[in-house]
């Protein structure tokens, strides 16, 4: 069967001749020249920039992985995540990196969730029996992470705060009610499409089915025998008092506070600092107590990070391109122009609209454009509605690029489709939820 061309590659090509075209009618294209070659640049600098996070994270996946940490997360949630990824066995490290991958995002915590959705990816394509195509299970858990399963967006709490808007936390409720509906219909999106796709002829190839890999290589995962050492009493008393110690020290911090303060904006803001080096040593302790030597098993990880971080970047550099000459040849502009009659329609104001098509593109960018209108008028519903959108959309081409890229596929099928959808109707979403909490 003949392999049909992704979506993604009509998108991108759509991107870069609608920049090019608008140029040459905005005589812009000084600056869209300018823009590829910075944009680039800064996918190379960003890409560059991941390599110590993800050298990190996916160095403590491989502590907790040989210390049998993810086995018991993905037996915990087995109920649900079997029935949202029938094809991944249920004690698979990809079934358990998910749940981690989701449970990061949940938090906030960009900077863990990255490298532990890459790794769920990795071990995705394990269980394809088509290298370079994605399976049902990676285009469902894209289209997930697309839709931006946050419940603490401390980023854009954060900016309404310093600019002194009367209720910084007042988007909370709203983001996580959105992100609950674009989630939703981001998992429906996908299985529908996935039913209406042809399924691969496996037997005419000669190939296992899907399931039939998974059980081979579950059974191997099963088999493996992961790497003990021995832990003295000393070391093990060590471990044990400096957890003593950190407790103590959490208490005593709380106990000194006011209660009227316990959970001041300042506290909100400073879990996610928390919750970091928590997780690290979560890992760390979990794995030493369980015999795996830590420190042999973190840079082992953080190897496979490493090459990650540089296989993704010929992907990064052709997405940030398009988006930076879209940008820059004013077709962004003109869009919201075009645009601007139907979003009277559904109550979005058109100032909002620069924020809803930057979003699924640009994150850096859609962070700017929520924090210049926060800081220009915070209490107004403008303001209200672009952070209620951070908060609860994510950016979809760039999480397609990166998680994609990490392990070659090209054939994208129905992921983004289905993470177009989940964009809508975040955004959709957004609108109506913020009339109504406003």
């Amino acid at each position: 069967m003949d392999d049909k061309p992704a979506a993604i590659n009509l998108i991108w090509l759509g991107m870069i001749l609608v920049a090019t075209v608008t140029a040459a009618y905005t005589g812009t294209m000084d600056q869209v020249t300018k823009a590829s070659f910075d944009s680039a640049k800064a996918a190379v600098t960003l890409a560059i920039s991941l390599i110590g996070p993800m050298a990190l994270w996916l160095g403590l996946m491989k502590v907790a992985e040989d210390g049998g940490l993810l086995r018991l997360i993905a037996r915990g949630l087995r109920p649900a995540m079997t029935r949202l990824f029938p094809d991944v066995p249920p004690e698979h490290p990809a079934m358990s990196a998910m749940i981690m991958n989701m449970a990061a995002n949940a938090l906030g915590l960009g900077n863990a969730a990255t490298p532990m959705g890459i790794k769920a990816m990795q071990e995705l394509e394990r269980l394809s029996p088509k290298k370079g195509t994605a399976t049902n299970a990676m285009c469902l858990f894209l289209a997930i992470n697309t839709s931006s399963v946050t419940l603490l967006p401390l980023g854009v709490i954060t900016v309404r705060a310093a600019a002194n808007a009367s209720h910084p936390a007042a988007i909370l409720l709203p983001s996580i009610l959105a992100t609950i509906i674009s989630t939703s219909v981001a998992i429906v999106a996908a299985k529908l499409m996935e039913k209406r796709e042809t399924n691969l002829k496996l037997e005419d190839q000669g190939q296992e089915r899907p399931e039939e890999t998974g059980k081979a290589i579950d059974s191997n995962f099963q088999d493996e025998v992961t790497r003990r050492v021995f832990t003295s009493l000393a070391g093990r008393i060590f471990v044990v008092a400096a957890i003593v110690a950190f407790l103590a020290a959490s208490i005593t911090r709380l106990v000194h506070q006011c209660p009227g303060v316990l959970f001041s904006m300042q506290n909100i803001n400073g879990l996610s600092s928390w919750l970091i080096p928590i997780l690290i040593c979560f890992f760390l302790i979990y794995g030493y107590f369980k015999g795996v030597p830590v420190y042999e098993s973190m840079t082992e990880g953080a190897k496979e990070g490493f090459n990650t971080a540089i296989k993704i970047i010929p992907y990064m550099v052709a997405i940030f391109v398009a988006i930076g000459m879209l940008r820059a040849s004013g077709a962004m502009d003109l869009f919201i122009k075009l645009l601007a009659p139907i979003t009277g329609l559904i109550g979005m104001p058109p100032e909002a609209l620069a924020m809803a098509l930057m979003r699924p593109l640009s994150g850096s960018g859609a962070f700017g454009i929520m924090s210049e209108i926060v800081n220009r008028a915070p209490d107004s519903f403008l303001s209200y509605l672009v952070s209620v959108m951070q908060g609860s959309t994510e950016t979809t081409f760039y999480v397609l690029a990166v998680y994609f890229g990490s392990v070659g596929i090209r054939q994208t099928r129905h992921a983004l489709p289905a993470a177009l959808c989940a964009d809508v109707a975040g955004i959709l979403a957004s609108v109506w939820i913020s009339r109504l909490f406003f």
